[in-house]
């Protein structure tokens, strides 16, 4: 029991990992232990950020755009010439669009759920070997970064988003199925209100939407943190398919 939310010894890429949430779960698993490489567009924005999570342990930068099936597989390659395994795998890079539903274009849903739903998925299947090394020995960990957008209706006309974030949360139990007969455990996490560049509200404005939710703060980095350490530890082993919410409370308050 000592060892149940240990990650020493594991390695953890988690994209989109240079800002947000993204930061926050790598933040978290440094503290645990890992070896965590972070993945962004921005490769500048990338490499400081790996400069300072590494204070906390090893971090490094993976700089990279994941929206394309090619992306991915070059971002696999990458990291194979450095890792013979990878232990855990956090797809959290994202992208959200606001627009009328007169206006709505089409790049708005392409950039949107080429992102959030396409990029999980063949990303993971590029490291699907890796992966599979990692779990000859223990449990390897995919976790999706959803939203609760994806689990009830948010009031703001983020059509893409919305349809991206509940496809995602789907995909999860659909692939962890398939998965699980590799010894790979996916679940998903969908977070509600935390400050970021996706959520500028929460980021620009806390006191006010902490008066919408009901534990009456926004979410932090330890309660993001938290719940990334608990599925991806051994504490979270027999979480398969499953979409944690983590948002306090505000979902049921929607309702």
């Amino acid at each position: 029991m000592d060892t149940l939310f240990s990650l020493q010894d594991r390695v953890a890429l988690v994209t989109g990992g240079s800002r947000g949430i993204g930061r926050m779960i790598a933040e978290g698993f440094l503290r645990q232990g890992a070896r965590v490489y972070i993945s962004a567009r921005k490769a500048q924005a990338c490499d400081e950020a790996a400069r300072e999570l590494s204070a906390l342990g090893e971090c490094h930068s993976l700089p990279a755009d994941v929206s394309t099936v090619d992306a991915a597989r070059e971002l696999a390659a990458r990291l194979a010439a450095r890792e013979p395994r990878l232990g855990i795998l956090v797809n959290n890079a994202g992208a959200a669009w606001g627009e009328s539903f007169d206006t709505f274009p089409e790049q708005g849903w392409d950039k949107v759920v080429d992102l959030n739903m396409k990029a999980p998925f063949f990303l993971t299947q590029a490291l699907h070997g890796m992966l599979k090394a990692a779990a000859a020995e223990r449990p390897a960990k995919v976790i999706n970064i959803a939203s609760i957008d994806g689990l009830s209706v948010n009031p703001w006309e983020t059509y893409s988003y919305a349809a991206s974030k509940a496809g995602l949360v789907h995909l999860t139990r659909r692939m962890a199925l398939r998965l699980a007969q590799d010894n790979i455990v996916m679940s998903g996490i969908a977070p509600g209100p935390f400050a970021s560049e996706m959520n500028r509200q929460a980021r620009d404005h806390a006191d006010e939407v902490a008066l919408r939710v009901p534990v009456r703060r926004i979410g932090q980095t330890e309660d993001m943190a938290g719940a990334a350490i608990f599925l991806a530890s051994r504490a979270g082993d027999y979480v398969v398919g499953h979409t944690v919410v983590v948002d306090g409370g505000s979902m049921l308050g929607r309702g």
